[in-house]
């Protein structure tokens, strides 16, 4: 008689242990995105009694207080000193520029329209990772760019009455957010987590601050002084969520379920807003969450995450 061979107790453990964390990290990378959307949901709502300038502010001061809390440089001054300054500096305007134009696109733009636009980003990663990080972009990429670029033309629908100006402003902030995300992957091996955390809101926080003066309207009520002070709660807890999701499972893995945030948007947009997205915003955003998905695979293939 054939004996089976009897598996090992360590070995089969590690691996439900490791099953178990992954999907423990996807409940809160869904989570963060819920998060996400009340935190644009709030941008958009505020956009119609304040200044562009005082919420972003607002924003930064709320991801401030969370970033000093994590990296506590008054008893580690360590974590403020950079190997790569001028690199920390690009990175924090590119994500400060990044802001400015979210804020300022969604006061015009649906919260569906602007996730489909903001769901690029990968996208343009994966287009200049080739010359800014030496990656082979391939054919299969390089296809998947070019029908999630058509994808954006089918949501916002140039050349039609339809098509808005703010548009133009979150494909901008698109780029920027590209960049940053090109800086952060150059920073990740040269500085910690904390450095970083605590560089990243400079350029908001030193340039955004001197302007408030001039142009700082005060709340009206106090629900205007609730949602404002809840950009930064749930700035501070959706980007709280996405760090122990990437502790518990790579970012190949978890990249796919960011695209849970449309459905929120969708329903978040139609209840507060009343916004019924159009056909064609529905389906140019399938076919950008398509191409983003399918980036994300192949990017998590070709490093070899989750066999088995």
């Amino acid at each position: 008689m054939r004996l089976l061979p009897i598996p090992a107790t360590g070995r089969v453990d590690a691996a439900a242990e490791d099953r178990r964390m992954r999907v423990v990290a996807i409940a809160l990378m869904c989570a963060t995105m819920v998060c996400f959307t009340a935190h644009d949901t709030s941008t958009k709502w505020l956009g119609r009694q304040l200044p562009i300038a005082e919420i972003v502010w607002a924003r930064y001061m709320g991801a401030t207080i969370v970033a000093l809390i994590a990296a506590r440089p008054w008893s580690r001054p360590s974590a403020l000193v950079s190997k790569r300054p001028g690199l920390q500096a690009l990175r924090s305007l590119l994500l400060l520029a990044t802001t400015g134009c979210v804020v300022a696109a969604l006061r015009s733009l649906q919260l569906a329209e602007s996730a489909t636009i903001s769901f690029l980003t990968p996208i343009f990663v994966a287009l200049a990772a080739g010359p800014l990080l030496g990656e082979r972009v391939g054919r299969e990429r390089l296809i998947a760019i070019i029908v999630g670029f058509l994808g954006v033309l089918i949501a916002t629908r140039p050349g039609t009455s339809a098509f808005q100006p703010a548009v133009l402003i979150a494909v901008a902030g698109v780029v920027f957010n590209a960049g940053y995300v090109i800086a952060t992957r150059k920073l990740a091996g040269v500085d910690g987590s904390s450095t970083t955390l605590v560089w990243t809101q400079a350029a908001g926080i030193l340039l955004v601050t001197p302007l408030l003066p001039w142009v700082w309207v005060t709340p009206s009520s106090p629900r205007v002084w609730a949602v404002l002070a809840g950009l930064g709660v749930f700035g501070a807890a959706g980007h709280a969520l996405l760090i122990v999701a990437h502790k518990y499972a790579p970012a190949p893995v978890l990249t796919p379920f960011s695209y849970t945030q449309l459905i929120w948007m969708i329903v978040s947009g139609l209840l507060v807003f009343g916004d019924v997205p159009p056909v064609a915003t529905l389906i140019g955003a399938a076919v950008v969450v398509a191409c983003g998905a399918f980036l994300a695979v192949r990017e998590r293939a070709g490093r070899g995450v989750g066999a088995g």
